[in-house]
């Protein structure tokens, strides 16, 4: 018999996907654990399947469980998205608009004129970061968002506005350091401090030339602790050239990456968003955007 996916349940079970840990799940959802036992339970038996394989000492997602925790983060939070916008129309409609950019990124300039368009208009800007800058739009914190690809496009509509070269920054006495071009292989050998697969071109050319070799799994939060570690000789870091620029200091360099393609910078916002904020806001973007920044060094 279909049962209606309890959307409490789903956050319980997603909790537990996360820590697979009942204890620490619990802790975080602020319930006994005996409780969140006994949902996940009652999950498992309204969707016919097992989610979890569980003992006194292990707990591991099963294959319809891994299914669930990719679809059910999304979800989640287009459910607190709706909650959003319902809860902004119930106050007489949306008179804040937030707007998400990443680092490197301003907005100034579209704050200004969405204002000067829309008189009594609140205009909030949020910082995000490459970890979240899609969940943010998913789960209605932001309306908006520039972002930087790549992406998971899941739920999202992009407007693109313009490309920039990708660049590597070394500390300043690197072998590399005062080069204005570099190549991807150049860097196959040093330590990357972010996730691999925002840069896949270092990815897989250092798989291949250091085969049988672990690479490194240190991925560091922000730009600036990335450049924290990156002056301290522990490792490099791949940035788009607006963020290095903006983030310039003298004890690194950075150095155009010739080989690899450019960094892409979007408009993003929920596919099933119909506010006529966000339409306003692409237009003025593409209007506003600069060229794309070029290094004169």
């Amino acid at each position: 018999m279909d049962a209606d996916l309890d959307l409490r349940k789903l956050r319980y079970f997603l909790a537990v996907a996360e820590h697979l840990h009942f204890g620490r799940a619990a802790t975080e959802l602020r319930i006994a654990q005996p409780v969140l036992s006994r949902q996940i339970r009652a999950l498992e038996r309204e969707l016919g399947t097992q989610l979890l394989h569980r003992n006194q000492r292990h707990t591991a997602l099963t294959a319809a469980g891994e299914q669930l925790r990719a679809d059910g983060t999304v979800l989640l939070a287009r459910a607190n998205a709706l909650r959003r916008r319902v809860l902004d129309t119930a106050r007489g409609g949306a008179r804040t608009f937030r707007l998400g950019f990443m680092p490197g990124l301003t907005v100034t300039a579209e704050v200004r004129a969405l204002r000067e368009a829309n008189p009594g208009l609140e205009v909030e800007v949020v910082r995000t970061g490459w970890d979240d800058q899609t969940e943010m739009i998913r789960d209605g914190r932001v309306d908006a968002s520039y972002v930087r690809l790549p992406l998971d496009p899941r739920d999202l509509a992009l407007e693109p506005l313009f490309d920039e070269p990708r660049v590597v920054v070394v500390p300043a006495d690197h072998r590399l350091a005062g080069k204005q071009r570099v190549s991807i292989h150049d860097l196959a050998d040093e330590h990357l401090l972010q996730d691999p697969e925002a840069v896949p071109e270092w990815r897989d050319v250092a798989a291949e030339m250091r085969a049988g070799e672990r690479l490194p799994e240190r991925s560091v939060r922000t730009v600036e602790e990335k450049l924290e570690y990156v002056a301290a000789g522990r490792g490099v870091v791949v940035l788009p050239l607006s963020t290095a620029l903006f983030y310039s200091r003298p004890d690194v360099r950075h150095s155009v990456i010739a080989d690899i393609g450019p960094n892409r910078v979007c408009v993003a916002w929920a596919a099933d968003s119909h506010s006529d904020l966000v339409r306003q806001l692409t237009a003025i973007a593409h209007r506003l955007h600069p060229e794309p920044p070029t290094d004169d060094r």
